[in-house]
């Protein structure tokens, strides 16, 4: 059975939103950023005040965000922490963009079996593998054609403790047994990433933000669904995509309307910050 793909992906969390809001407004800046200055960006996307402060003081006891006082009001900064989750998630959504590239026909494979006591582990890992990319086509199979996220699924693996349970090595396909085309419609179930990407283009191309805050909330709405992406989508190469692949042709259409509404948003955000 394919690897679930969720398709639509579910609503933003204020924990995500912090991460787009941080990722597109913050990062790379250490500069200081005040709470109300957030509040109002929050408020702005549908999130609630209680919310948002149980999120600033998870994402700071997470290492996420370092804060401070001047007089009675509070600021947050990145942390290095949050830097490095930040630039991996873009450089994970900019690959997305470059599944035309050549791929050498090398899967990284990985077998991993645990036992039923250790469910909640399982649990995390296939949530850690399916963001890195992998697919299972047969149970505790694991597979993947980017050789570059070895090493990520392997710090994984030693950090879940599960080196005695896992089986690891690079493999190239014969010309007997299943063929490409059939062993990724069992690793990844790409009808419904498809579907998703339809949804996100129709919701997206259907926006018509006049103000400048509405253009605000579509952009960062827009940017949180596209850092999300590598969640969903595990950025197949070019060779293992069906022809006219909706991710490419929808992903293109995205990043347009991002570029079209970010000196609007980015206008706005300074506005919130100054008026903070």
């Amino acid at each position: 059975m394919p690897s679930p793909t969720p398709a639509p992906a579910p609503a933003a969390s204020a924990r995500s939103l912090l991460l787009t809001l941080l990722g597109e407004f913050v990062h790379p800046s250490t500069e200081p950023i005040w709470t109300s200055a957030l509040l109002q960006a929050f408020a702005a996307v549908g999130v609630a005040e209680k919310a948002v402060r149980q999120t600033l003081a998870r994402a700071a006891a997470a290492g996420w965000i370092e804060g401070g006082r001047d007089g009675r009001k509070a600021w947050w900064q990145l942390a290095p922490a949050s830097t490095s989750l930040i630039t991996e998630g873009s450089r994970r959504v900019r690959s997305l963009r470059q599944a035309a590239q050549d791929w050498p026909g090398t899967w990284v494979l990985l077998h991993i079996t645990l036992p039923e006591t250790r469910r909640s582990d399982r649990l995390r890992l296939y949530r850690a593998l399916s963001w890195l990319g992998f697919g299972s086509p047969t149970p505790g199979l694991w597979i993947c054609p980017h050789e570059d996220r070895a090493k990520a699924a392997e710090a994984k693996v030693a950090e879940l403790e599960l080196a005695a349970h896992t089986i690891a090595f690079q493999a190239r396909g014969m010309a007997f047994g299943i063929g490409h085309a059939e062993l990724v419609a069992q690793a990844w179930d790409l009808d419904a990433l498809a579907a998703h990407y339809r949804e996100l283009e129709d919701r997206f191309s259907a926006l018509r933000p006049r103000s400048e805050e509405n253009v605000f909330v579509a952009h960062v709405q827009l940017v949180n669904e596209l850092q999300r992406l590598p969640g969903v989508d595990p950025g197949l190469p070019a060779k293992l995509l069906p022809r006219g692949w909706d991710g490419e042709r929808v992903t293109r259409r995205l990043e347009e309307l991002r570029m079209r509404w970010r000196d609007q948003a980015h206008a706005h955000w300074r506005k919130l910050c100054e008026s903070a």
